[in-house]
């Protein structure tokens, strides 16, 4: 899972990724230049941290998320769209945290010279709007083209292709994000290649101050959600040792660490969740999509896995902890074998039976 860190100049983009990533990058000095910091985290589990202890493997691993602090958007693109080298790290991301301002500081002066949040949240969504309104009028040029001189693809096809884009351009004309849009199986394979910026799921970030109420914004686009905090507070706790961090996140009425929770939203922005293997050598967790099939988590751990898929053999992580081993788990009717039409669940525990 990647997910790029946007926002204006000065919203707090890089105190956030040092507070999820534990890094001590500068802050506050990009100034509107390109300039991508990136850093892989674990995904913190406490159900990897009970199998690890019940099996005590040699290895343990953690499911990994990848942080990319992007500056460089600070709302001016032109007719031309956002830029070469920016749109490139841009479309490598599966979802985008977009951090938006919403303290007041004296001596941290804001682009646009005045906090509205409301403002900042629309800036953004109209820039990545206007780069894929030129992609899609790009493609239906092309299309148009392939059209008229014919003898390639079938008419059919093409015709589909055009509907789909006309439609992308329609919304976007509107100015509706392209994640708003319910689109098929089938119009997901005319999609390859395309990394649409308004159609990545958006988790908005509302960097507040100590004491602050964070305001309400209205926004009601799907695959997309809000969460509040102090990026400078997480910051400043995400670099202390583990026990004076406990310290501070009690005394601040702080639950639980940014990471933990930007983690968890974006596993449900994403549609994403977890599955385990255990054994004697290592406990490892997995990241697949919800809705994926036994083979297709089959094939995150290796393509040969998926290939020559036989059987799962299944055991939620639930009930090997209520019953205490897999033995018992055995004991308790509570082990299965699925085939290839298995839908994995979050939490399940998985042996792959496969054959090259």
């Amino acid at each position: 899972m990647r997910l790029g860190i946007i926002g204006l100049p000065q919203s707090g983009k890089t105190t956030l990724f040092n507070a999820l990533t534990r890094g001590t990058q500068p802050t506050g000095i990009s100034a509107g230049r390109i300039e991508v910091h990136t850093a892989v985290v674990d995904v913190p589990d406490p159900r990897v941290d009970r199998l690890s202890a019940m099996f005590k493997p040699k290895k343990t691993i953690y499911a990994k998320v990848t942080y990319s602090d992007i500056a460089g958007l600070d709302g001016s693109a032109d007719k031309g769209g956002i830029s070469g080298t920016l749109l490139n790290q841009l479309t490598q991301m599966d979802g985008f945290i977009h951090v938006v301002r919403c303290f007041e500081d004296d001596n941290v002066i804001h682009p646009m010279m005045s906090v509205d949040p409301v403002r900042d949240v629309q800036v953004m969504d109209s820039e990545f709007i206007l780069n894929d309104l030129i992609a899609v009028e790009r493609k239906l040029e092309r299309l148009a083209e392939e059209r008229k001189k014919g003898g390639g693809r079938d008419r059919a096809v093409v015709d589909h292709e055009i509907a789909l884009f006309q439609r992308f351009q329609e919304a976007l004309g509107a100015e509706i994000p392209l994640r708003d849009l319910d689109i098929t199986p089938e119009e997901e394979k005319a999609l390859s290649g395309f990394g649409f910026l308004s159609r990545k799921p958006l988790l908005i970030v509302l960097n507040i101050s100590e004491g602050q109420t964070p305001p309400q914004i209205p926004y009601d686009h799907k695959h997309s959600t809000f969460v509040a905090l102090q990026a400078r507070l997480e910051m400043e706790i995400a670099q202390l040792p583990p026990d004076e961090a406990e310290i501070f996140l009690a005394e601040y009425g702080i639950e639980e660490p940014s990471l933990h929770r930007m983690i968890r939203l974006s596993y449900d922005l994403l549609g994403l969740q977890s599955f385990f293997t255990v054994g004697p050598d290592e406990v490892r967790a997995w990241t697949v999509r919800r809705g994926a099939t036994a083979p297709e988590a089959a094939g995150e751990i290796h393509t040969d896995l998926q290939k020559g898929f036989i059987r799962a053999e299944v055991v939620s992580y639930d009930d090997l902890v209520t019953f205490g081993g897999m033995n018992e788990v055995k004991a308790h009717g509570k082990f299965h074998l699925e085939g290839k039409e298995y839908i994995v669940k979050d939490g399940d525990i998985l042996n792959i039976r496969f054959n090259i």
